[in-house]
């Protein structure tokens, strides 16, 4: 298995800001209860008409642009999403076509808010395999378009945005410690029923009763899904470590999904992390689903927490259930 590295990351979020304050005029609901319990401040919101496509390609022009590379340089494009555009074709093929990366195939990959972490490990082993030597990741979801903004249990965490990053293989001069070093990996589907949009698939197709009794929306068991990413959100960390032979002392940085900063504190306490170790912007953001990663990793660069060398550790719980934790060592 040849080493492989993220050598470019690319952002974007729409320009709309939904604040607390704004949210108080639609739900029952208000800025001091939503601080308390999540720790969001505001959320980017995409204009009518905008759809996850449209994020995805603008994230993963920023990210070509960084590493100077044509669309045509691409080997494959993994869309992680619960947005699509639509059920088919795959928004994959909608970024390829709108790139015009015509030298790529590729696919949606489906995991909820894991689903950047899955895609990165997916497109470690596609280029550590030697069959390809560029694929971009990209985590994009336009969460508005799936909320009820009736239920104030939801409507106050989501946000829409998108983030990329390419994976390459370390060159023969680059610092062979450098790159994917691994990861861990869980599904538990005693979960399903506890974060879910009910309707739309083929168990529940579209009908005007499905519509009128709002099950095209996320639903979920707040409680339920907290207590379970607390728990494997440090599990899957410190099992992912211990396998390693590391412990959180050797951690530079924790770059965790942005689903609640309550979730987040409680998985940096138990690890043993200090705050200035844990990369949280979920005040700004909301839960982006698969753009919370590489949004938090852009951030973490930004304000130089991040550099060439570091051990960063990523880590995701979401919907299914999903978790997940990757191993890298910082290589740009």
């Amino acid at each position: 298995m040849r080493k492989v590295k993220i050598s470019a990351l690319g952002c974007y979020t729409p320009q709309r800001v939904l604040n607390n304050f704004d949210l108080e005029k639609l739900v029952d609901t208000n800025n001091q209860w939503i601080l308390e319990r999540t720790g969001i401040s505001e959320r980017r919101i995409a204009d009518p008409g905008t759809a996850t496509s449209d994020l995805a390609v603008e994230a993963a022009k920023q990210a070509l642009a960084q590493r100077k590379l044509a669309p045509e340089d691409l080997d494959a494009i993994l869309v992680c999403t619960v947005t699509p555009d639509m059920l088919f074709p795959s928004t994959a093929c909608l970024v390829q076509k709108r790139l015009g990366a015509t030298h790529a195939w590729g696919f949606d990959l489906v995991a909820a808010c894991s689903g950047f972490l899955y895609g990165l490990t997916t497109g470690a082993h596609l280029v550590g395999a030697g069959t390809h030597d560029r694929v971009l990741i990209i985590g994009a979801d336009t969460m508005s378009r799936i909320i009820d903004y009736t239920d104030r249990g939801t409507c106050v965490l989501f946000g829409d945005g998108a983030g990329a990053m390419v994976l390459e293989p370390l060159a023969e001069n680059d610092d062979q410690r450098l790159g994917f070093i691994d990861f861990l990996g869980e599904i538990d589907g005693s979960g399903g029923d506890y974060l879910k949009m009910p309707a739309g698939g083929s168990r529940m197709p579209a009908t005007a009763e499905t519509v009128q009794k709002r099950l095209h929306f996320v639903h979920q068991d707040g409680q339920q899904v907290f207590r379970y990413a607390v728990r494997k959100m440090y599990e899957v960390c410190r099992d992912l470590l211990q396998r390693n032979g590391l412990s959180t002392r050797d951690v530079s940085l924790l770059i965790p999904h942005q689903a609640n900063r309550r979730i987040i504190t409680a998985t940096a306490e138990r690890l043993g992390l200090d705050c200035n170790r844990v990369v949280i912007n979920i005040d700004r953001f909301g839960n982006t689903t698969a753009g919370t990663i590489p949004l938090a990793t852009r951030d973490a660069i930004e304000a130089r927490r991040l550099s060439k060398g570091d051990l960063v550790l990523f880590a995701a719980v979401g919907a299914g259930y999903t978790v997940g934790a990757s191993l890298w060592r910082w290589a740009y």
